[in-house]
């Protein structure tokens, strides 16, 4: 049974992310993390959860995220996000990963994407490397970062608002599809 990290992004106090058409990223992340994690846990998957910026080190007594990750024993590490852009045309769904290497991160990024475009009816952005994202070179198992939506697109933020638990569970399926695919 695979051991899951969730990551739900920003954090409430020093940076709520991306805010756009009535919402807040750290909101959404949080309910779509919080929903994940109970799926997970129902059919029997461990999970540890934490909402926290992308930081370095620990900053106002906030954790690190990428340590905490490393030292929780986990199997995969995913973070959760909303995505945004100056132009509001701009609409999908793309999971970041290290690189493109076609390792276990790719695999769990291609499930989950999979999960997220079918489930929703999401553009596939696709899987796109960004080493420059700590969360993703910091930590030391699978990592992905899952960027659901776009907050500043009137439709997906609609989407965002009302089928968060649709996101969550195509996001606790892909992990059962990665789960499959390694074994």
């Amino acid at each position: 049974m695979l051991r899951i990290f969730i990551n739900s992004g920003h954090d409430m106090d020093l940076d709520p992310g991306a805010c756009a058409n009535g919402i807040r990223e750290v909101d959404i992340a949080l309910a779509i993390g919080e929903k994940v994690k109970k799926t997970m846990e129902v059919i029997g998957y461990p999970c540890q959860l934490i909402q926290s910026d992308n930081l370095n080190g620990e900053t106002e007594g906030k954790p690190n995220v990428c340590a905490t990750a490393n030292n929780s024993g986990a199997d995969i590490f995913v973070s959760i996000h909303c995505n945004s852009a100056a132009n509001s045309s701009a609409k999908g769904t793309e999971t970041l990963v290290y690189a493109l290497d076609g390792g276990k991160s790719n695999i769990l990024a291609k499930c989950i994407q999979a999960q997220i475009v079918n489930s929703l009816n999401m553009v596939d952005r696709g899987i796109k490397a960004r080493p420059d994202l700590c969360v993703l070179r910091e930590t030391s198992m699978p990592a992905v970062l899952v960027e659901t939506a776009f907050i500043s697109n009137q439709e997906d933020a609609y989407k965002l608002m009302y089928r968060i638990e649709e996101f969550a569970n195509a996001i606790a399926r892909g992990i059962t599809d990665y789960e499959r695919e390694i074994i």
